[in-house]
């Protein structure tokens, strides 16, 4: 994993934000922080670093976006304990019929990963094309090869992960217009565990509806 600040000022508040597969921080650097120092966590090529994550906040909070939901979830015993846990277009169970992104399009996907990254994928990450076109302007600087990496990475880890969930997130978000993970599939998820969740008018990318890490609070 890598871990870049988008904000450190010795606040007494922590956002601690997982990102999705093949992102890093550059699109989320137009969000303000405010009085949050905002620790991103990106590229799940490994689980190794969480002692990247500190504790000695007087408030710590977990927003997980996508694949890093998953991520931390299983990560949850190594993390600092956090005051309040957000998961955003992602559940504990990625590769799913019910709760994640079916088998076979995720197939697909890690396929022939390298076309759609070059290709459509980032498109289908947002609602609008001009959130494309705003992404565009900002956007994520890994390489490809990197990305795919990741992905194979994922999926090793998510096949040979036991599907068991114990009560981790306090809410979530799920946007109705994801292209990436169904949002009856989200919604299932969240029922299931007798979880809060909000509906967003929104893509995958939910992120540009908002100003500020303390807006998604």
């Amino acid at each position: 994993m890598q871990f870049h600040w988008l904000n450190k000022q010795n606040n007494d508040k922590l956002i601690v934000f997982f990102a999705g597969w093949s992102f890093d921080y550059k699109p989320f650097e137009f969000l303000k922080c405010d009085d949050f120092d905002v620790l991103l966590v990106y590229d799940y090529n490994n689980f190794a670093g969480t002692e990247n994550i500190p504790s000695k906040y007087k408030h710590k909070v977990l927003i997980s976006w996508s694949m890093g939901v998953y991520v931390a979830y299983q990560l949850k015993n190594l993390l600092p304990v956090f005051d309040e846990k957000i998961a955003i277009n992602g559940t504990p169970y990625p590769v799913d019929d019910d709760y994640g992104i079916p088998l076979k399009p995720f197939i697909l996907t890690l396929r022939h990963a390298k076309t759609g990254l070059e290709g459509k994928f980032y498109q289908n990450i947002f609602a609008k094309p001009e959130e494309y076109n705003e992404y565009s302007n900002n956007q994520v600087q890994r390489t490809v090869e990197n990305r795919v990496s990741e992905l194979n990475e994922l999926y090793e880890k998510i096949k040979n992960t036991p599907k068991s969930y114990e009560k981790f997130y306090d809410k979530a978000f799920v946007s109705l217009d994801d292209k990436i993970i169904p949002a009856k599939n989200q919604i299932n998820f969240w029922k299931s565990f007798d979880t809060e969740f909000k509906e967003l008018e929104s893509g995958h990318f939910p992120y540009y509806n908002f100003k500020s890490w303390k807006d998604l609070l």
